[in-house]
């Protein structure tokens, strides 16, 4: 459970990093518009210290750790929500500042926060059968 607090910390500290960054940047440079960086603030919340937050509640009451799709899970996961969050400010940087891009950066852009959501998709999936097992194996126990 520790663990999970501490990732979920560590997700809301960069969420809280994300929001100011985006305020900071599109006033000093007038922005006025919507922006994928604005998405990067919310995408840390949810995806990283609110997730984290859940599961700390499942590791609470279940043995959550010694699942081997967990472990894969968090490996994943933790590196698809923090690819897609940068991914989602080099955008939104471009956006804010004006930068044409070329077709051929702005497929890499869109290629390498594609794969970000990829390993996230995945790492939930895997969240969701190591949830399934341990409520499996408690059920069981009891």
């Amino acid at each position: 459970m520790k663990k999970s607090l501490n990732y979920a910390l560590c997700y809301a500290v960069l969420a809280m990093a994300g929001g100011v960054f985006y305020r900071e940047l599109t006033r000093a440079n007038g922005f006025d518009g919507t922006t994928a960086l604005g998405k990067v603030h919310t995408h840390f919340f949810m995806l990283g210290m609110v997730m984290y937050l859940i599961i700390a509640l499942f590791a609470r009451h279940y043995d959550l750790y010694a699942e081997k799709t967990f472990k894969v899970f968090r490996a994943l996961y933790n590196i698809g929500v923090p690819l897609t969050g940068i991914m989602l400010g080099v955008r939104g940087v471009f956006e804010v500042l004006g930068t044409q891009l070329s077709k051929g950066a702005n497929a890499a852009i869109s290629g390498i926060a594609g794969i970000g959501h990829i390993l996230t998709g995945a790492g939930i999936i895997l969240l969701l059968i190591s949830l399934k097992k341990c409520t499996a194996k408690s059920e069981i126990s009891t």
